[in-house]
């Protein structure tokens, strides 16, 4: 009796985890399909590298949704960077894109996202003081994002 009820518990967590890497294999196609149409509108190419994603619930219904910092180069073929920030929130087991804003870029502000905490995007920021390069923002800082609505809102600093 304890066999097979051994049996049937690493049968629930293969399937489990099976399901699972296939939903976040699913997120990521959704993911690349519209950060695909950003690069198309903006005339520009991902930087692959920079992208992060992270999850958590954004939309207060206790389900996590994803928030996806990225950076597309290039655009109307400059050497300019912007960092964008897109929310998908999920809905019937689907992520769903909610929102998305220009939140950094060259001679902008550096950003890292950091955490998703309390519906809340965490962010750190490096800003250029006056005489900074365009390399080297120098002035460190944080920032915060909620999703409002269909709008991604910064939240005044502390």
């Amino acid at each position: 009796m304890k066999a097979a009820a051994g049996t049937i518990l690493l049968i629930c967590l293969v399937c489990g985890a099976a399901l699972a890497a296939r939903g976040q294999r699913g997120d990521a196609a959704i993911i690349a399909k519209f950060i695909a149409s950003q690069e198309s509108y903006d005339n520009g190419h991902e930087a692959k590298d920079y992208r992060t994603v992270l999850r958590g619930d954004l939309n207060h219904d206790g389900v996590p949704d994803a928030a996806v910092l990225y950076t597309l180069e290039g655009g109307n073929r400059t050497n300019n960077y912007v960092r964008h920030l897109a929310v998908f929130v999920r809905t019937n087991g689907t992520l769903v894109p909610a929102a998305h804003a220009v939140v950094g870029g060259k001679n902008y502000r550096a950003i890292v996202m950091k955490a998703i905490q309390d519906n809340v995007i965490l962010c750190d920021t490096t800003a250029y003081a006056p005489n900074d390069p365009t390399c080297c923002p120098t002035i460190k800082g944080s920032t915060r994002y909620i999703l409002d609505g269909d709008k991604l809102k910064e939240l005044p600093t502390k």
